[in-house]
């Protein structure tokens, strides 16, 4: 059955559109409530790094339900939570003995703005309050964390409501910024260096923390960093005392083919949000995870983070998270997503390369992105009125396959990108139909959007 927005009580994403109702899912699929199947190739949003309907999960947390459910953190500990904690930590990069277990990714990072803010105070650094994030980010929907965000559209209608004490500097968008005559590496460095003269303006005394995306998500579709860039942001803020905050929200446990993003860039960050892929979908849980170092700044200062959601350390959570967690290592799920994102990426180029409207495919793992432009020669985006994206996203629904659409790519306004992140389960023999269903729809958007 699908609800129309004046008949459910539901407050909907968008009035005056009809949703299916998802009946149930199955691996890689989902089914509406008339059977219809839908290749779910974005995991939703990058979550469901496992699929749907996996039993072990299913069975891990029915049985933690016939434990205990919940308990407050201000009273309880409990085991699977601890156990959780000690299995993220045990794979971090060195130094991470902490972790932050919380609800989602936006909950993530509004507790790393809030940890860098105190960690600064209780070291007598209390004119350290502003934040430097990236144009073209998006790192979560609360007013903090969407004051650090740098897309214009999702900005716009609070801006005044958001945090002031927030700047942004230019994403390292190589398709876009890097010069003809300059090299990758030489642009990471030249992109890098923006956020030391952003400091140098707002002053070094004064800046808390630069928080960034390792692989840009949702508002740029899986843009990786180029080489050697996250080692001279690393430099920089190491010089200036600014702590570096990496947001693997959507990036993270497994999505690029490493549990961490940034173990690739062989930069090890001040702290680290996840979410998405931690729990799969299963259950509702994001973390962040905290160097040693700022751990015991709290713990031999005031002893005491003043910050706390009621829901934090939620056991049946956890215990999903744990079960996702364990079948990745114990299934060798990290090599998987690197051999089967490589063929997905290759029968992407193999099919969309060489289209008039595809301007770049990129990506790593299964975390892959297609940029579309009007003109290949100087990139020329799609103007936001034309609403191609979602037009493709709709395309895609009818066709069966479910793709994640962006649109405001190239500069905060126009442009539109695809973003590809299916489970780590994702049959071989899908590929052809992820392809397949996508060219589909890329054509028939953008002859229906013309």
């Amino acid at each position: 059955m699908a609800f129309t927005a004046n008949k459910s009580r539901v407050f909907p994403r968008q009035f005056n559109h009809v949703y299916p109702s998802a009946a149930r899912g199955e691996g890689a699929y989902l089914f509406d409530t008339s059977g219809k199947p839908y290749l779910d190739a974005s995991g939703g949003a990058a979550v469901s790094c496992l699929g749907h309907g996996h039993p072990k999960v299913i069975e891990a947390i029915k049985s933690q339900l016939d434990k205990i459910a919940f308990a407050h953190t201000a009273f309880f500990t409990n085991d699977v939570t601890e156990e959780l904690a000690q299995f993220l930590t045990d794979r971090a990069p060195e130094g991470f003995g902490r972790v932050y277990f919380l609800s989602g990714g936006s909950e993530a990072n509004e507790t790393a703005i809030k940890l860098a803010r105190q960690c600064h105070l209780e070291q007598g650094n209390s004119d350290r309050s502003h934040y430097i994030s990236r144009h073209q980010s998006y790192h979560g929907n609360t007013v903090g964390t969407l004051s650090l965000c740098g897309n214009p559209a999702r900005r716009a209608p609070f801006e005044p409501i958001l945090m002031p004490n927030v700047s942004h500097i230019p994403p390292c968008y190589a398709y876009r910024h890097r010069r003809e005559d300059e090299s990758l590496e030489a642009y990471g460095l030249r992109a890098a260096g923006e956020l030391e003269t952003e400091i140098e303006r707002v002053g070094p005394g004064n800046v808390a923390a630069f928080v960034a995306e390792t692989v840009v998500g949702a508002t740029l579709g899986a843009v990786t960093p180029a080489p050697g860039y996250f080692k001279e942001i690393r430099r920089i803020c190491d010089q200036h005392g600014v702590f570096m905050i990496l947001d693997e929200v959507m990036s993270g446990m497994g999505r690029t083919g490493h549990l961490f993003a940034c173990l690739a860039e062989g930069v090890v960050p001040d702290m680290i949000s996840i979410a998405k892929g931690l729990g799969g979908g299963y259950q509702p849980i994001g973390a962040l995870l905290v160097r040693d170092d700022l751990v015991e700044v709290i713990e031999k200062g005031s002893g005491a983070f003043m910050h706390g959601h009621t829901y934090i350390g939620h056991a049946t959570a956890c215990s999903a998270a744990l079960a996702v967690q364990k079948i990745i290592d114990e299934e060798n799920l990290l090599d998987r997503v690197q051999s089967i994102g490589t063929r997905l990426r290759s029968a992407l180029v193999e099919r969309l390369g060489g289209h008039e409207y595809i301007g770049d495919i990129r990506g790593c793992g299964l975390f892959l992105g297609i940029e579309l432009v009007q003109d290949k020669t100087n990139k020329q985006p799609f103007p936001k009125s034309r609403k191609l994206a979602a037009g493709i996203k709709n395309a895609a629904m009818d066709n069966g396959l479910i793709c994640y659409p962006g649109s405001g790519t190239a500069d905060g306004k126009d442009g539109d990108h695809i973003l590809l992140a299916p489970p780590f389960i994702l049959p071989e023999e899908a590929i052809g139909e992820l392809t397949d269903k996508l060219a589909r729809s890329i054509n028939q958007a953008l002859e229906e959007t013309a």
